[in-house]
């Protein structure tokens, strides 16, 4: 399933800031996210699922990617109710996350993961970047904020950043491993995640100044 199987449904034209973040496990996001969205003055959405969500959902009887995929389009908390999915329904789902996107572009957002790399991916308006850093530090950093064990962590790591890929593979044709389709890519190894937040807002700043220019 790729970009080209959804129906276009572009946001309204704004000159409101439209952020989205990826990342590898434990590079921050989520004190990035909602940092930079306070200082850019807009809203913020976070993950379509935790952590707590991917380990239930992958101890249940369908293949992992098939129950995250019944998650998507429903919010936080839908991998208590989460069943079979086929495809028609994984379209619905994935499709309402397309629209839920592109409504709230319209009003300015920073968004954390749901494939808005991609789906946000035309608007002028917006960045894309993608947080990361050496293993070692990511698991150091999840363990502490998430209050578990480093192999704990590790155990996440690994699982997650399978998922996430696959996920994004299979609903929009794009790998989030590769750097092509992001602005800024943002090694949270080597600073504060408070001035990897200002990074990102300078950048927002500056790139969305230089294409209105063009």
């Amino acid at each position: 399933m790729g970009d080209e199987d959804f129906p276009a449904e572009a946001a309204e034209r704004t000159d409101r800031p439209v952020v989205t973040i990826f990342e590898s496990y434990g590079s921050g996001a989520s004190v990035v996210g909602p940092r930079v969205a306070q200082l850019l003055g807009v809203p913020f959405l976070g993950q379509a699922f935790s952590s707590e969500d991917l380990e239930q959902l992958e101890g249940r009887e369908r293949s992992g990617l098939a129950r995250v995929l019944s998650v998507v389009g429903r919010g936080a908390g839908a991998a208590e109710t989460a069943a079979g999915v086929g495809e028609d329904q994984e379209y619905e789902d994935t499709l309402a996350n397309v629209r839920r996107l592109r409504t709230a572009a319209a009003d300015g957002v920073v968004v954390v993961g749901r494939n808005a790399t991609v789906i946000l991916g035309d608007l002028e308006n917006a960045i894309h970047v993608k947080l990361d850093g050496p293993l070692e530090q990511r698991l150091d950093r999840a363990a502490a904020e998430a209050g578990i064990s480093r192999a704990e962590a590790a155990r996440r790591q690994a699982r997650e950043d399978r998922m996430r890929a696959e996920m994004s593979l299979r609903l929009h044709n794009w790998d989030p491993r590769r750097n092509d389709r992001f602005d800024l890519v943002i090694n949270t190894g080597t600073m504060s995640l408070e001035t990897a937040a200002r990074l990102v807002v300078a950048n927002h700043r500056l790139l969305t100044a230089a294409r209105r220019r063009h």
